[in-house]
């Protein structure tokens, strides 16, 4: 396993690294958790992401369960969880980032994962409704007080991350590090086009999810939604719909000869496209199977068999022109 710095921070994670979303709770328990988690951290996997809104924070607890079956040393890894949405239907407690909805849910995350600190918190989307500037000031206080080390954004406008910043310098307080965008073959433009120069100005790292698509582009979806798929869990109908995309699929069927070139996998190789990007701190992977998880961890060599010359072919296959890079 390799590692990498997060953004200009002292810290360093696993450039795999193994998320909860869908799978704690929805598919997998305790049990599979466990065991799937000590899969990872075999492999050097040395970041486990979460988030309070996943199975309403049933995952956290599925995590935290399974972190104290496990009986690592804290120091040895590192946890996240992500606020907006909030677990209650009732003002002040959901989609926002207002002072009491952060501390209060860093808080009640804390418990579900019975732990004292978590290493990294994001505000899981921007909140239009709440200044900035109180937000940066409740994640600082966060920060402060230990119950976390880090704080970043998840889904947010370059321009809302650069005032978020300005603002944090400006007053000398803990300022956000890292955004968790989505990024993978099909969903590009938070790391590339306008968004490059601003990791190139400002040094933000990046935890980057859904490196499959949903799955999509492990071309388990070809044929149809299987019966054990996320595609097929009950509320998750949204996703069966972007599951069933033709065009995508297409692309995806398209892909398969360079990944049996280079003696990869589909999940393989989509996933080593992403580490390809230098942006790029860590690639979340999900798995609701051990055997997942072991294929997935693989990624990292396959990414070094990726030349200038495939990385054009891909983008070939995905119509992305070469004029369309950014320096």
């Amino acid at each position: 396993m390799k590692y990498r710095h997060l953004g200009k921070t002292g810290i360093r994670v696993s450039e795999l690294s193994f998320g909860s979303w869908v799978t704690f709770h929805n598919q997998a328990g305790v049990a599979s958790a466990v065991e799937m988690m000590a899969a990872a951290y075999d492999h050097g996997v040395n970041f486990f992401d979460n988030a309070e809104a996943y199975a309403g924070g049933k995952s956290e607890e599925v995590m935290g369960e399974s972190l104290k079956k496990l009986g690592w040393r804290r120091g040895s890894y590192l946890v996240s969880t992500k606020i907006y949405w909030g677990l209650h239907d009732n003002v002040n407690e959901k989609n926002t980032l207002n002072r009491k909805r952060l501390i209060e849910g860093a808080n009640d995350a804390l418990k579900r994962f019975q732990l004292d600190y978590v290493d990294l918190i994001y505000c899981h989307r921007p909140d239009p409704t709440t200044p900035i500037e109180e937000t940066v000031w409740a994640m600082h206080n966060i920060i402060e007080w230990g119950k976390a080390l880090y704080w970043g954004t998840s889904e947010w406008a370059a321009s809302e991350i650069i005032e978020a910043i300005q603002i944090a310098e400006r007053h000398h307080l803990h300022k956000p590090v890292v955004e968790q965008p989505q990024y993978n073959l099909f969903e590009r433009g938070r790391l590339e086009g306008d968004y490059v120069r601003f990791y190139k100005e400002y040094g933000y790292g990046s935890t980057t999810w859904s490196p499959l698509a949903s799955g999509m582009l492990s071309g388990k979806y070809n044929k149809g939604i299987p019966k054990d798929s996320r595609g097929a869990l009950k509320g998750y109908e949204w996703l069966a719909n972007r599951l069933t995309d033709q065009d995508k699929l297409a692309k995806v069927a398209a892909l398969e000869p360079i990944a049996k070139e280079l003696g990869a996998t589909m999940s393989q190789l989509a996933i080593a496209w992403c580490l390809k990007n230098p942006f790029v701190s860590t690639v979340i992977t999900g798995a609701s199977r051990v055997e997942q998880m072991h294929e997935n961890m693989k990624a990292g060599e396959i990414a070094e068999k990726i030349t200038p010359e495939i990385m054009e072919r891909i983008d070939v296959v995905f119509g992305k022109k070469k004029d369309e890079d950014d320096d």
